[in-house]
């Protein structure tokens, strides 16, 4: 089933590569851990903090691109290589950009992995 939110070539090779099993945990772990790393960037918009940021942005861009969530993958990297802006207002939204896209793969790994 392809949910065009998630590249099925790219998931479907690290099912065939890691097996079915071990992805669907994968998965489940990352959509836990997701939601921390989501609240560190805001966080480390608050505090300025532009290690914090871009490293909470890292992971999310990583994540997103080892399951073909492409466009997650897209928004991440982009605050990772931007890091933070003059303007607090611009991350915000960027986050809160990052944080739908976030909520739309999750909807799709999980109906990928558990139907």
């Amino acid at each position: 089933m392809n949910h065009g939110i998630i590249d099925l070539a790219v998931f479907t090779e690290l099912q065939d590569s890691a097996g079915a099993d071990f992805v669907s945990e994968l998965v489940d772990t990352f959509l836990e851990e997701a939601p921390g790393l989501l609240a560190t960037l805001r966080a480390a918009r608050e505090a300025n903090d532009a290690d914090a940021f871009r490293r909470a942005a890292h992971s999310l861009k990583s994540n997103g691109q080892t399951f073909g969530a492409t466009a997650l993958g897209s928004a991440a990297r982009k605050l990772e290589l931007a890091g933070l802006d003059a303007d607090p207002a611009r991350d915000d939204a960027a986050i809160d950009g990052l944080q739908a896209a976030l909520d739309e793969v999750a909807l799709a790994l999980k109906a990928m992995c558990h139907g």
